[in-house]
């Protein structure tokens, strides 16, 4: 009986054995058919494709520019169209969606099963008496070949809900670091935009009367050269002449450029597609604000609104929730489980079931790490204060120094603006008492080259003093506009941006009042 016994598993030993091969051949072709992967370069088409669907969505659903664009229409369109912004914005998204998403960590879990299990053979065996040792000869099973399964089964884990709520308000915080990132890209694109608009603005107006001074020039130097080989007019004071009128027509040039490569950098603001041609309306010079004085307002506002300093609360918020979310999972986790099963098994007696369960779990190595957990922590903290620290005195400095770039900028202004009228006033007796001689004209076109530079030097230090002011009101953190502009048509925008900017320049002392009221505030 034993050897009848046994010569059913002989026989499967021997099935096992002569299906190795096989598995064996299976394997070495997966293996084979893995190491067959070779890096492929992007081809062309690809890198053709992208470029022209990168091209389209760059410049898409852009209003066109069809008259001059002001500068409450340069910000609109800085804020709806550059890419910069897109990408902060798409990023404040992306936050806002996994912080959405992290409060589900926080929900029991629900599990449902189904499946179908089948096997060639019966399962089953044999089986011997714990007391007696007898042996049951008859092989018998209790499991068809071919059944279903399938199950319901609700858990929660205790420990795991307490560490998904702290990650959740991570997360949370997360998408408030990248709003004020957001925030800060807004309040440089309105800096860069002043900056460049106002120099393109100078060298628009001046553009037209530089070629006709430069082309005057440059007839003056034909004909200052040909009176020196002619003997007309003394050597010497024909090369002293050509040197003053080289230097001032190079300052010139060098001026006109420097004002005019602002044009492109408000383009490139604004997004503007390359080769659209567009002119800057010729708004009037708005009197600049006067000097704050409350500097030590402006110091307090900037500390409460600058979007780095925010940010750092913010973190400061993360830190702590990551202190307390280490320390919870070295807690003991309980879990508790409840569900439903099903087995079409026929041999079953109960072929469906409720099942639950609660079990108590607790790593106790981990409480070995609660000291180096404190310190990290502890070191953590004083990393955040002093990041802090260094950040809100760099803010108290830039405040303070965008006030005396002010200041400085409105006296280059002052000196600009009064050596323009002399260059001109220069120009103009110069031109009234051209005579016959050649001196006589040549002066002129000399004295005129020179009052067009002071005026491009005047444009340039008006623009600079825009500059610096608007430096001052980035420095404070003050926002251009409320968050609701997303909305926002461009006409619309334009409007408000518009409304925003005369409010603030009708204020001579806008800074220092608002740097007041909100001292008072707190």
């Amino acid at each position: 009986m034993t050897s009848t016994t046994m010569k059913p598993t002989a026989m499967n030993a021997t099935r096992r054995l002569a299906a190795l091969p096989r598995l064996g051949a299976i394997a070495a072709a997966l293996t084979l058919a893995g190491c067959a992967v070779t890096p492929t370069l992007v081809s062309q088409d690809e890198v053709k494709n992208r470029i022209s669907a990168d091209a389209a969505q760059m410049y898409a659903d852009q209003a066109p520019i069809d008259a001059p664009v002001s500068l409450d229409e340069a910000i609109a369109r800085s804020l709806k169209y550059n890419l910069d912004y897109r990408l902060k914005k798409m990023e404040s998204a992306l936050a806002f969606g996994l912080a959405d998403y992290a409060r589900y960590d926080m929900l029991p879990q629900l599990l449902a099963t189904a499946g179908y299990r089948s096997r060639n053979n019966d399962s089953g065996g044999t089986s011997i008496g714990i007391e007696d040792r007898l042996q049951s000869l008859r092989p018998s099973t209790s499991e068809e070949r071919r059944h279903w399964l399938a199950g319901a089964e609700f858990s929660w884990n205790l420990l795991d809900f307490g560490v998904s709520y702290y990650r959740a308000r991570q997360q949370a915080d997360q998408f408030l670091i990248a709003e004020e990132r957001r925030r800060k890209v807004v309040q440089n694109m309105l800096q860069d935009v002043r900056a460049a608009y106002w120099r393109a603005l100078g060298a628009q107006r001046l553009s037209a009367q530089a070629e006709e001074v430069l082309k005057r020039a440059n007839d003056a130097l034909q004909r200052s050269r040909e009176a020196e080989s002619q003997r007309i007019i003394p050597p010497v004071q024909a090369l002293n002449y050509q040197r003053a009128l080289l230097d001032a027509t190079s300052l010139l040039n060098l001026r006109r450029q420097d004002l005019e490569y602002a044009k492109r950098e408000l383009a490139a603001l604004m997004n503007v597609p390359p080769g659209t041609a567009f002119t800057v309306a010729d708004n009037r010079e708005a009197p600049l604000p006067q000097l704050p004085t409350d500097v030590r307002a402006l110091e307090d506002l900037a500390l409460a609104q600058r979007p780095e300093l925010r940010e750092e609360d913010l973190r400061k918020r993360i830190t702590g929730d990551e202190a307390r979310k280490q320390l919870l999972s070295m807690l003991p986790g309980i879990t508790f489980d409840v569900g439903t099963q099903y087995d079409s098994n026929k041999y079953l007696y109960n072929d469906s079931w409720i099942q639950g369960g609660l079990r108590v779990s607790w790593n106790l190595m981990r409480l070995a790490a609660l000291p180096s957990l404190n310190t990290a922590q502890e070191r953590q903290v004083k990393t955040d204060e002093a990041r802090r620290m260094a950040l809100a005195m760099a803010i108290l400095t830039q405040v303070r120094v965008g006030v005396e770039r002010y200041r400085l900028a409105m006296t280059d202004l002052q000196i600009a603006d009064t050596s323009a009228q002399v260059d001109q006033r220069l120009a103009d007796y110069a031109k009234a008492s051209v005579t016959a001689r050649l001196d006589s004209d040549l002066e002129a076109v000399r004295t005129q080259t020179r009052a067009l530079l002071g005026n491009y030097q005047r444009a340039n230090a008006y623009a600079n003093a825009q500059i610096a002011y608007g430096r001052i009101y980035n420095s404070v953190g003050l926002d251009p506009l409320p968050d609701n502009f997303e909305q926002d048509d461009l006409k619309t925008l334009s409007g408000r941006i518009g409304e925003h900017l005369r409010k603030a320049e009708k204020d001579a002392f806008a800074l220092t009042a608002q740097a007041g009221s909100a001292t008072e505030a707190k």
